[in-house]
């Protein structure tokens, strides 16, 4: 086989992974993607499995993203603070046909560098008020969603600035193709019974029913409590149907939800943020009492503060995941500079909204009972990286015993 019909098949593959395995859409279900301008040809392929699979319809929503760079640019200031209503009422009927979501990204990690932080959280703010249905849906896995990304030129150049222009997407092709393990003679199968090892790992953790965890690195000394009814999940989901997703693709994480008022301490980030166009990098938080009370970063501080700064609940956490120093996305040594591999090769936390899913019966709850479980609400959630080779993890049972969880940023269970 030509090295051109090779790479022809692996996206081939990849886009029917994203439909099978990532949404897994369902017979006469409709599909709605979003993605850039410059993947015209990995989403013909996506809509063709789609169908293929039974989609009743599939609606591709496209941005471009120059057109958005000379929108926060050249728009007026109160623009920022609205949001289509025609566009929520789209996302809303995707909930109402119990449809499902894939978002494709190829996007350049400094598309909104330089602009105006204001405008950037304004719009982050109006949209998450806009979409709260949606976002609702998208939390409780009322849906089935997922991520995927392909590479863009802007892209591949910010990962890998020392290869020759013409050679860096091709790279960063082939990196994704390994971390969503198109590398395996069947993709399906490998991403099985990657899952199971997950969610495997989940039970262990489940069957400790620990109280808190200790973080200990270099720059990290951070104490997270845990609820009594808190669960520990996989990138494996499932809707009320009962169709079985994968969120993130790739995901090599086992993540919970914090009490929004437990964590307390300080942390380092160990990778750079890709965050709405914009690298935040070497930044360090204190907490006290689960708010963030202290930031500083040495790159994109502004930006830092102000998506924190974006409600009450973006100075809170509200998932806690871990994954080992040992997974296939950090032994590559790459930086992606995009947060759905970034995070999958680290263990990060993330400001902002929590995840019902995360605590027993937590999508039967009202506001008030999510409340007192601590379960923390926010129109932003944002993962950032925290682990490293020196990482070490603590678990505190409920009856004050303390088990190793993670040595020298590696599973210790």
């Amino acid at each position: 086989m030509s090295i051109h019909k090779d790479f022809q098949e692996k996206v081939k593959q990849y886009a029917e992974l994203a439909v099978k395995v990532g949404v897994n859409v369902q017979e006469d279900q409709p599909l709605w993607i979003s993605a850039p301008l410059g993947t015209e040809d990995f989403v013909r392929l996506v809509v063709k499995e789609a169908y293929l699979a039974g989609a009743r319809i599939v609606h591709v929503q496209w941005y471009d993203e120059e057109i958005m760079r000379m929108h926060y640019e050249s728009a007026p200031d109160d623009v920022f603070y609205e949001y289509p209503s025609w566009l929520a009422a789209a996302h809303e009927w995707v909930v109402d046909l119990k449809g499902a979501f894939l978002q494709i990204e190829a996007n350049d990690p400094d598309l909104l560098k330089g602009i105006d932080p204001d405008r950037i959280m304004n719009f982050e703010k109006a949209s998450g008020d806009a979409l709260d249905r949606f976002y609702e849906a998208i939390e409780k896995d009322e849906i089935s969603w997922s991520i995927v990304a392909i590479p863009s030129q802007k892209w591949a150049d910010k990962v890998f600035p020392e290869l020759p222009s013409s050679e860096r997407v091709a790279s960063l092709w082939e990196r994704i193709f390994t971390s969503v393990r198109i590398d395996h003679p069947d993709p399906v199968s490998a991403w099985k019974s990657h899952i199971q090892t997950l969610t495997d790992k989940a039970t262990q953790l489940n069957s400790l029913n620990l109280e808190s965890l200790h973080y200990s690195a270099v720059g990290t000394d951070l104490s997270i409590e845990l609820h009594e009814d808190h669960i520990w999940l996989t990138g494996a989901s499932k809707t009320p149907q009962g169709t079985n997703f994968i969120a993130n693709m790739p995901t090599e994480e086992v993540y919970t939800v914090p009490v929004k008022t437990g964590v307390n301490g300080t942390v380092i980030s160990t990778k750079p943020l890709a965050y709405n166009g914009n690298v935040i990098d070497g930044f360090t938080l204190t907490f006290v009492d689960g708010e963030i009370e202290e930031v500083s970063a040495k790159e994109g501080e502004e930006i830092l503060r102000k998506l924190i700064e974006t409600d009450e609940g973006a100075a809170y956490l509200g998932e806690v995941a871990l994954v080992p120093h040992h997974s296939p996305i950090s032994d590559s040594g790459i930086l992606f500079f995009n947060t759905l591999f970034d995070e999958n090769a680290s263990n990060h936390l993330a400001i902002g909204s929590s995840y019902p899913t995360c605590i027993k019966d937590g999508n039967i709850l009202s506001d008030e009972e999510r409340e007192v479980k601590g379960l923390n609400e926010s129109v932003v959630h944002e993962d950032f990286m925290i682990g490293s080779a020196t990482m070490n993890i603590d678990g505190v049972c409920r009856d004050g015993k303390k088990i190793a969880i993670f040595r020298n940023g590696n599973w210790a269970i």
